[in-house]
């Protein structure tokens, strides 16, 4: 039987919560999209104020990583889990500032089916944030990855339809170019989740 010595330094788990816990408060202002009379311009300002406040998350993880001799696990699935979450955060942060930016908010109403892809981005949000204090055991994990695969499944099947009510002639040339880098953005965010999960699962694998 293996007997692995792994340190007790519970730093790099606390990291990774605080920025899926940042994910949480990004996807629930981006959510806010979704209300009577949305506030875009508060939704834009506040998306940008959590993505600086994750940067500095991302930015003392990587500095903790580089004064650490022996890590709880391979340097590289630290640094990758850290750079995807703050990925995740980049894209919903790009996605409010674009239609906050490219007067959006003159439409009679933002397409259905980007509240659903947003609505994707707060369930796969919620799922990642309760995961990430089980990290550290690495118990309990596989429903995790098998739920966000599903929930991006779902995502990208509300951005196809997007993609769909955008090129049906319901909208000038300009809007659909407009609405589809929106789209773009929330689509790389449902794909970032994704690629969190599926780092979790490699690194499960490997401390296994």
């Amino acid at each position: 039987m293996r007997i692995r010595l792994r340190p007790t330094e519970t730093a790099f788990y606390d990291f990774f919560s605080q920025a899926a816990n940042n994910l949480v408060t990004g996807a629930d202002i981006l959510g806010e999209l979704s209300l009577a009379d949305p506030d875009f311009q508060s939704i834009s300002d506040r998306l940008q104020d959590i993505e600086h406040a994750n940067d500095d998350v991302t930015h003392a993880l990587l500095r903790k990583l580089n004064s650490t001799f022996v890590t709880p696990f391979d340097r590289e699935d630290i640094y990758r889990l850290g750079s995807l979450l703050d990925d995740v955060m980049d894209h919903m942060e790009g996605a409010g500032n674009l239609i906050y930016l490219y007067g959006l908010s003159q439409l009679p109403a933002l397409p259905r089916e980007m509240h659903e892809l947003i609505e994707t981005l707060s369930r796969a949000a919620v799922l990642t944030a309760a995961a990430m204090p089980r990290l550290q055991s690495l118990k309990d994990l596989e429903a995790y990855w098998i739920e966000a695969n599903e929930i991006e499944n779902e995502g990208d099947h509300a951005y196809r339809m997007l993609l769909v009510r955008l090129f049906s002639g319901e909208y000038d040339t300009l809007t659909v170019m407009k609405l589809k880098e929106v789209a773009d953005e929330l689509e790389a965010a449902a794909d970032a989740f994704e690629h969190v999960a599926n780092t979790v699962e490699t690194i499960a694998v490997k401390e296994s």
